[in-house]
């Protein structure tokens, strides 16, 4: 559930400390220390698997359990020059969980009957000859079950010598995506494509006459008061934020900066803290800015053909955690809901390294799950 591309695939660490983030003043208990330890040891040993020559720089935990203190840890850096901890006001580049926005403003759109979830392409004219057009729905570009190739996978993009300064428009990327042969029929079968989301972006633009940006501002992002989170027009970070990292040579080498969110755009331009996206994604797995049809439509997963996972409209489900991950150079994010157990679970990783399956950042999440929530493991081996 990551961007994917030969610059976001399929997106020097001397002294390896671990450090707590700032304290949270809590009155209620903390997690068992055999359970931290646990957490903490396997986020250690995650960030050496995933490595390179040296360990990722750091993954910032952030574990929220009814009738518990917050737990949050640091692990690693935050900055590899200053050697900084993480802090809850460091944004991060959340990639593809911008997707959930996304979504979520589509189902608002469904609410005011200015779309349906089972409109054809073909029915917005958006001035692009898309492969099947008059046969993917809105509902099947959400479920990632269009067929349409993957944008970023292109001749043309892989071209692209990529810079902060790069500028491209949803049009050229879905126009490059749409000169290839589609995977398969629409409808048969489930296959990660970024395509999808930036035609649902451009949907979004076309009936609201207004940017996705906007209307995710206007629309979740203000009044859910979520201060830190961004849809950002520039490859600049706003202050103070998480570093992220990746291998260039023999070390890791700061890319906060590389990636222009004309690249990503609906498909995961956005910026984020932690403590938004713990708010953030309990919101939409519990549907708060939509109605209960059409969250109900959200949450219809569909198998996906992987152990225990399945998707829905623009949101992963697996073993009763619901949720998304993001990544691109530099950054890699998990954010999950469980909502049998009320639990918030969140791992934002300082670099994307997606291999082995499921990524830094899922493992993490996995690992976790193991020790918090054994009947609700996400992400099975």
């Amino acid at each position: 559930m990551a961007i994917m591309s030969r610059f976001a695939a399929v997106l020097a660490l001397c002294a390896f400390a671990s450090a707590t983030a700032a304290p949270i003043s809590n009155t209620q208990p903390a997690l068992p220390v055999r359970q931290q330890r646990a957490i903490e040891s396997a986020a250690r040993r995650e960030l050496y698997v995933f490595g390179a020559a040296q360990p990722v720089p750091g993954v910032f935990i952030a574990i929220y359990v009814p009738g518990h203190a917050p737990y949050v840890k640091s692990v690693g850096a935050a900055d590899l020059a200053s050697k900084a901890p993480f802090r809850l006001s460091d944004k991060f580049r959340i990639g593809s969980n911008t997707k959930t926005f996304v979504v979520t403003v589509l189902l608002q759109l469904a609410d005011e009957h200015r779309l349906s979830l089972d409109d054809t392409i073909s029915k917005f004219a958006l001035g692009i000859n898309i492969p099947n057009a008059n046969k993917i729905t809105v509902r099947e570009l959400c479920e990632m079950r269009s067929g349409l190739f993957e944008a970023y996978n292109t001749p043309q993009a892989n071209k692209l010598a990529i810079s902060p300064q790069t500028r491209v428009t949803p049009q050229q990327l879905v126009r490059w995506a749409a000169a290839q042969k589609p995977l398969f029929a629409p409808g048969a079968r489930y296959n990660y494509s970024n395509t999808n989301y930036l035609i649902l972006g451009m949907i979004i633009e076309k009936l609201t006459h207004d940017t996705v940006g906007n209307q995710i501002r206007k629309r979740l992002i203000g009044p859910m008061g979520l201060a830190g989170t961004s849809f950002p027009h520039t490859a600049s970070m706003p202050a103070p934020y998480a570093h992220g990292y990746e291998v260039q040579g023999s070390g890791w080498h700061d890319v906060s900066v590389n990636i222009p969110p004309s690249m990503t755009w609906a498909a995961g331009a956005m910026i984020s803290t932690v403590p938004d996206m713990k708010r953030w994604v309990k919101s939409y797995v519990l549907g708060t800015m939509n109605s209960k049809a059409m969250q109900r439509e959200r949450l219809r997963c569909i198998p996906t053909g992987g152990k225990d996972l399945s998707f829905g409209l623009g949101i992963g489900c697996s073993n009763g955690w619901y949720g998304y991950t993001g990544g691109l150079p530099g950054y890699n994010t998990a954010a999950y809901y469980l909502p049998a157990k009320d639990i918030t679970l969140i791992a934002f990783v300082t670099a994307q390294r997606d291999k082995p399956e499921p990524g830094v950042a899922n493992a993490i999440f996995r690992d976790i799950t193991q020790i918090i929530t054994p009947n609700n493991v996400g992400f099975p081996k």
